[in-house]
């Protein structure tokens, strides 16, 4: 599908966004596996960093060879694109892993606070025999926390839209366009402009149907309101 739109939202903050494929996903994590493994180290446990590290986690678990799968809850980033004050562990684990080496498995580092903050915790609980840390992407011009390992170095910042929060990052682009604008009440086309000028045609084309299903979300929440748009604006769609 291809939008071609002439836009009139000029002065909006541009958020450059990449779409992931979940392809992309398992090639980054085979990657990841192998300079594990070119280090000669092994973990015995794998900690996920909930909830983005859930599946790269899992993925790493087959690579690996590794059965014991857990998890910590560190809250960074409350909706797509837009970052706490400070981040914090919402869920620790408590469990005994005297004797283990662990590693602690994150989506992406950008500042790296979510996933020292997992590590950090795993050290003062759960007496770990040796804590490494690894991610599929880091963004190493924003980065104050490098992992141990890493499969992809992102040089500029982008916020890198994962299959598993679909659905909440069209619902967090949304309530970013209301909130910047002020804008309750919407037609779908002038939404779906503001998204092209905002997100970009990738975002658009890619993941059209997760912001209608956000949108309806919305709507039957009372956070946005639908209107009939009263013209057409200039679109080709192929």
């Amino acid at each position: 599908m291809y939008i071609n739109w002439v836009g009139t939202y000029l002065n909006v903050p541009k958020i450059p966004v990449k779409v992931v494929t979940f392809d992309e996903i398992v090639e980054w994590s085979r990657k990841l596996a192998e300079k594990i493994k070119e280090s000669n180290w092994q973990p015995d446990v794998i900690v996920a960093v909930a909830r983005g590290g859930y599946v790269p986690a899992r993925l790493l678990c087959d690579w690996l060879g590794v059965s014991d799968l857990l998890s910590v809850q560190v809250v960074h980033w409350p909706s797509a694109a837009q970052i706490a004050e400070k981040a914090y562990v919402k869920y620790p684990i408590n469990v005994d892993l005297s004797g283990k080496r662990v590693l602690v498995v994150d989506d992406i580092v950008d500042t790296g606070d979510s996933i020292e903050l997992a590590k950090k915790s795993l050290e003062e609980c759960c007496r770990p025999k040796e804590v490494k840390t690894a991610a599929l992407q880091v963004i190493t011009s924003v980065a104050k926390f490098m992992p141990d390992f890493y499969a992809v170095e992102v040089r500029e910042w982008i916020w890198f839209a994962y299959q598993w929060n679909a659905v909440e990052d069209a619902t967090g682009f949304i309530m970013k366009i209301v909130k910047e604008t002020g804008k309750t009440e919407w037609c779908l086309d002038e939404l779906i402009q503001a998204h092209l000028e905002w997100y970009g045609s990738e975002y658009v084309e890619k993941r059209f149907g997760y912001m209608l299903y956000a949108l309806d979300m919305l709507v039957k929440r009372g956070y946005i309101k639908l209107s009939k748009c009263l013209a057409s604006p200039n679109i080709a769609v192929r």
